[in-house]
């Protein structure tokens, strides 16, 4: 539940079973989860071994990164037309059997791309055809997957459940990336397709061995008029929703269009391949898994923690626009996958907790709406800047939206929660920090 306009964080229900089920892999306990996770970390490495090859394919048939910008967005284009539908669809049907249909689907769409290479008949626009579809079954898979979480760990290890997930997520991107260039320079990009289109038999089979009687229950809600237009509403009246997914819209859209930059860099800035291409992706899961963990750590999400990181996470981008060798760029990925999820993972994690159970698909939808549907508003366009005037002023134009995005939200908080920013030159107190209005009157 939402504690007020004025919140600064949302923080988790506190139980006593939370406080004794606590620690880094304390929703792993938890049977239905444990085969929920080990489905999704075998599909999402698939799923990344996908991704890079894809991004490489596309370049590799184009020499284009607007080229590679198109694909990005069509696969995100549905999330953006329909996003809102799928968390309504969410919220109505039993989510387990939703994600039984969408996972099935998925695992087709990676075999259809994998035949199409492995033929030799694959054309360009095979891979948009298939990127779209991919995005079409995304609108219902992911408002689903992120709601059902609620209901295998309860509220109270929910937030450890996210953040897992998370890492989960990332732990996969470590070795997807580095498997695809293997594929990639030896045997080629169609095994690497049809791997990831087999690993979609993981996450199906922990589905159907779940125990249902184990499950929390969850609130269904019936079909009826104008459902759409409650959850814009509910989300509208709800600073403690509203800003962080604003936040996470500006960066989603025009922060997080790593397929583009790093193919940039890696073929264009540094001379490299698709060797350096999996090589930077690498780098980038590992600081994404250690703030990932970092996360799961955490006992309370505040949202001053997300403005930070989203401030952190754009200077770092344009540090990196500005890198002169390839080593520097490299270490500044790392810092940039840790602040990236943590702000992920803290505007994730404040959303769900501040989300009534019976509006959670709609509001999750909304959130991944903004956050993924942005990419095909964001995508062309960083592509474009970055064939036009160099991928350095491309990466940089992404930092730089994000840093202003993060620093504007902050304020609005702080402007909803009564608070004024307030500068302190004494000799071992903050210089700068928030306060509430009531105390500079005080101290006026």
């Amino acid at each position: 539940m939402s504690t007020g306009p004025g919140a600064d964080s949302a923080p988790a229900p506190t139980s006593t079973h939370e406080s004794k089920t606590g620690g880094t892999f304390s929703s792993l306990k938890i049977r239905n989860y444990r085969l929920f996770a080990t489905g999704a970390v075998i599909s999402n490495t698939g799923t990344w071994m996908s991704r890079i090859t894809q991004d490489w394919l596309v370049l590799s048939l184009t020499g284009s990164a607007t080229a590679v910008g198109i694909t990005t967005a069509l696969q995100f284009l549905p999330m953006l037309l329909f996003g809102l539908y799928g968390g309504v669809i969410a919220d109505r049907l039993p989510k387990r059997q939703i994600l039984l249909v969408s996972q099935a689907m998925l695992g087709l769409c990676g075999i259809a791309l994998a035949v199409l290479t492995l033929t030799g008949v694959v054309e360009v626009w095979h891979v948009y055809l298939i990127a779209f579809l991919l995005g079409m079954v995304t609108v219902v898979d992911n408002p689903a997957r992120q709601s059902f979480v609620s209901e295998m760990v309860g509220p109270a290890q929910l937030r450890n459940a996210v953040s897992l997930n998370s890492a989960n997520f990332q732990s996969a991107r470590l070795i997807g990336p580095a498997v695809a260039g293997v594929l990639i320079t030896t045997v080629g990009s169609g095994w690497a397709f049809l791997l990831n289109g087999l690993s979609f038999l993981a996450p199906l089979i922990g589905l159907l061995m779940m125990r249902t009687s184990e499950l929390h229950a969850s609130v269904r809600v019936p079909r009826a008029k104008g459902q759409l237009r409650e959850g814009l509403r509910y989300v509208r009246g709800r600073p403690e929703l509203i800003w962080p997914i604003v936040l996470v819209g500006f960066v989603g859209t025009f922060g997080f269009n790593f397929p583009i930059w790093l193919t940039a860099f890696a073929d264009g800035v540094f001379d490299g391949g698709a060797g350096m291409y999996s090589f930077f992706n690498i780098l980038m899961a590992a600081g994404s898994l250690a703030g990932a963990l970092l996360s799961a750590r955490r006992r309370s999400t505040r949202l001053r923690m997300l403005v930070a990181a989203g401030t952190a996470f754009g200077l770092l981008e344009i540090a990196a626009s500005l890198s002169p060798t390839v080593w520097f760029f490299s270490l500044l990925l790392v810092l940039i996958g840790m602040l990236g999820l943590t702000t992920n993972i803290t505007a994730n994690t404040s959303v769900q907790m501040a989300a009534d159970p019976e509006m959670r698909g709609r509001v999750m939808s909304l959130y991944m709406m903004v956050f993924a549907g942005g990419t095909p508003v964001g995508a062309p366009i960083v592509g474009w800047i970055s064939d036009t005037y160099g991928a350095r002023v491309g990466f940089a134009s992404g930092g730089v939206i994000s840093v202003i995005a993060a620093l504007a939200v902050g304020f609005a908080l702080a402007r909803v929660g009564g608070l004024r920013l307030k500068v302190d030159l004494r000799q071992g107190r903050p210089h700068v920090r928030f306060v509430p209005r009531e105390r500079l009157a005080t101290a006026a």
